[in-house]
């Protein structure tokens, strides 16, 4: 065995590249792509050879369908929002997309919350919480 640390998630053991990486959550994909797609409309007159690929196309649709959130200023609260916790950019967006009604679920889906101490016991739970909360009211007022 090689003197590496074996990679888990649930430990945020992802790896130095990951971990400095900047992960998008599905909403800013999709606002991003619908972007250069107006682009790519705009710029084609009706050039079919200027259409998108299958692929930009069924990428587009899928961030769209899995977004939770829709308007550009609560995409960007959203970030802002989870940003103020200390997560990590992989826990941010996991949270960002799955959206999870509790803090139960939310440990459940993004195991790694409780390494490094920073939502351990009840005022974990209730850290976890208010974030939620502030993200159903995101929602709710977008």
């Amino acid at each position: 065995m090689s003197g590496e640390e074996e990679e888990n998630a649930a430990e945020l053991k992802i790896g130095e590249e990951f971990l400095k990486a900047k992960c998008l959550m599905n909403c800013e994909v999709a606002i991003i792509l619908e972007h250069k797609y107006e682009q790519i409309q705009h710029m084609s007159d009706g050039d079919p050879a200027s259409q998108v690929s299958q692929v930009f196309e069924k990428s587009l649709q899928y961030v769209k369908r899995f977004s939770r959130y829709k308007n550009p200023d609560a995409v960007r609260q959203v970030r802002e929002t989870l940003s103020r916790y200390g997560l990590a950019e992989f826990e941010l967006c996991t949270l960002g997309n799955l959206c999870p009604d509790t803090s139960g679920e939310a440990f459940a889906l993004v195991p790694s919350l409780h390494s490094g101490g920073r939502f351990q016991g009840d005022a974990g739970n209730d850290k976890i919480d208010k974030m939620l909360n502030d993200l159903s009211l995101i929602k709710k007022f977008e």
